[in-house]
């Protein structure tokens, strides 16, 4: 197979290269490189999208599968009238938060989503859900349907990740010295899929030319399964304080990423389906997952290479989580 991955040199895009020519395919990743190298033995083509004529290295060739990860309409649109005609088949890793409702638990892919961006140029990452929403339709105004996959990813985890979003946990209880670890309700939902499973899901469907639209999404937990994975990948005997939603509302806890928050922790009712959607139609299509514990200790792999006490992009600071604990009445800390 000729694969062309519009990307390729940051997270998913390089997993997804990396597997593809490991499965023995040609693959060739279009991309500036600022975000890092392509896979070993994978041809890279640098072009900025932005440009004109950053398509002219790979348009002339036919390709059994094309996947695009932008979420910048006017990129997506440009990769299509460039190449569409030339892809037997279009894969556009577009994202759950396309979707209008985040308070329903279960929902499918039938479910509505919000109007798209219909702004000039770049788009603000405040628009990121109607962006990807517009990156949609122009994949479906461009590509028939029998040879298309719109791939909506959920919360993706594990190695390579610098979102900070999920491998804050086992990083924080890998710290033990930072003394009782504030959690957010144990029965709160979280669901993630693995960078590996992702990827190796993605290179599958470009094999099979799957087509349709899919929640790329992994197997339903809540928060208490995560802090067990954490738990038995470190050993942290440190004291759990559990907080509830409201408390940590009162308090202005920042909610999900983002500098003194918490990370994995979405309020309820308004978000009590963003991580608890269905994955019927994933499964159904071939992705499987790998236990949750696996992806934590990919996740502790990849934290202790960072270094632990790094400047991080989620997550509550020692300070912060240490009057909070106390607010809370929890076991005083170093």
């Amino acid at each position: 197979m000729r694969l062309l991955v519009l990307g390729g040199t940051s997270w998913l895009g390089g997993t997804v290269a990396d597997l593809a020519r490991r499965r023995g395919h040609e693959v060739t990743c279009l991309a500036r490189g600022f975000s890092g190298a392509v896979p070993g033995q994978v041809r890279h083509v640098v072009a900025d999208r932005w440009q004109d004529g950053a398509y002219d290295g790979v348009a002339d060739s036919d390709w059994d599968a094309v996947l695009d990860l932008t979420w910048q309409p006017e990129l997506a649109r440009s990769a299509l009238s460039a190449l569409a005609t030339r892809a037997a088949h279009w894969i556009l890793v577009s994202s759950c938060s396309v979707y209008a409702d985040h308070g329903t638990p279960g929902h499918d892919e039938s479910a509505a989503v919000v109007d798209g961006w219909t702004g000039r140029g770049e788009a603000p990452i405040e628009e990121y859900g109607a962006a990807k929403v517009s990156c949609e339709t122009a994949s479906r105004d461009a590509v028939q349907a029998d040879r298309l996959l719109i791939a909506r990813a959920g919360l993706i985890a594990g190695y390579g990740d610098t979102s900070d979003r999920f491998g804050y946990w086992p990083a924080r209880f890998a710290t033990e010295s930072h003394g009782a670890v504030l959690v957010p309700p144990l029965d709160g939902p979280v669901q993630v899929v693995d960078v590996a499973d992702l990827a190796r899901w993605l290179v599958l469907c470009a094999e099979s030319r799957t087509a349709g639209t899919v929640d790329a999404v992994g197997e339903p937990h809540v928060f208490r399964d995560v802090l067990e994975a954490c738990v038995t990948a470190t050993g942290n005997g440190s004291p759990i304080v559990e907080s509830s939603d409201p408390w940590l509302q009162e308090r202005e806890v920042s909610p999900w990423m983002g500098p003194e928050s918490l990370p994995l922790w979405l309020p309820r009712p308004d978000y009590a389906g963003l991580m608890a959607r269905s994955n019927t139609a994933a499964t159904a299509s071939g992705l499987t997952t790998r236990p949750l514990g696996d992806t934590v200790d990919d996740s502790l792999r990849w934290e202790v290479e960072l270094g632990l006490h790094r400047a991080r992009k989620a997550g509550l600071s020692p300070e912060r989580e240490r009057s909070l604990v106390a607010a809370l009445g929890g076991p005083a800390t170093e």
